[in-house]
């Protein structure tokens, strides 16, 4: 298997690609900063300009049998604009620039988030958002000025439009014989986890707390590159949550199923 992997050199994206050349797969990393190992490959590219993401696809010459969606920013203050850029439309750009690349039969994976799991509460504002053209002069700014958009929430309007957007999409990917799914991760032990933890507070430390532990990035490569395999080939526009049993917790609660 030949697969592009965007965010590859640190975290999930790593050990994805760790995964990958493990199991005898090429590996092209796109990322802005250089990956160490398990990388055949590495295309320099800034995700939150169209123009990077066009000149980094132009150089990936040959074609795919997958496409991991790995990249993305965190809650960190100052970077509100950044994050609605990498985190969806420089995902949706890149995506679409690499369709053509795409071997019949391939598979797209998108990292989304459980942060991103209330979409259907939010899903005018994500609409709304999503129908932006996120790349024309001062349009986002505004739209982030108007609906009061701070970190925190980027970062879960961003997921949010990956889960819909790879929902959408379905339909119009089956035509191709292509399939996309999304997995949305909580609480990794990664470099970024403190950025989660002090953006979402008390929810996040009692989640990981009743969970025992924060997950690890090999566990999520594990089920993204299973999703990148023919095996998982019948999986078709789903998002799929990987988060210790934090979601489950929180729904046996709110229907009061908890023993004891």
């Amino acid at each position: 298997m030949r697969i592009a992997l965007t965010g590859a050199a640190s975290g999930i994206g790593a050990a994805c690609a760790a995964i990958l050349k493990k199991n005898g797969a090429e590996v092209v990393g796109f990322d802005i900063a250089e990956p160490t190992k398990n990388v055949d490959r590495w295309i320099p590219v800034d995700m939150s300009d169209p123009a990077p993401i066009s000149q980094a696809v132009s150089q990936a010459d040959g074609k795919f049998d997958a496409l991991l969606n790995i990249a993305g920013l965190p809650p960190r203050e100052g970077l509100t604009h950044r994050i609605l850029t990498v985190n969806y439309f420089g995902l949706v750009a890149f995506t679409e620039a690499v369709l053509g690349q795409l071997n019949a039969g391939s598979a797209i994976v998108n990292l989304a988030s459980r942060a991103g799991s209330h979409w259907q509460e939010n899903i005018d504002q994500v609409k709304a958002f999503m129908a932006l053209d996120g790349w024309a002069d001062g349009q986002l700014d505004g739209f982030i000025e108007n609906q009061s958009i701070d970190p925190t929430r980027a970062y879960h309007l961003s997921k949010e439009a990956v889960i819909v957007w790879t929902i959408s999409q379905t339909e119009r990917l089956i035509a191709r014989d292509l399939r996309m799914n999304s997995v949305s991760p909580s609480a990794v032990a990664t470099g970024i986890l403190d950025d989660f933890i002090k953006a979402f507070g008390d929810r996040a430390t009692q989640s990981l707390a009743r969970a025992g532990r924060a997950g690890t990035p090999e566990e999520v490569a594990a089920l993204v590159t299973f999703l990148a395999h023919p095996d998982s080939n019948w999986l078709k526009g789903n998002d799929i949550l990987i988060d210790g049993g934090m979601s489950s917790m929180v729904l046996a609660d709110s229907f009061e199923l908890n023993d004891g």
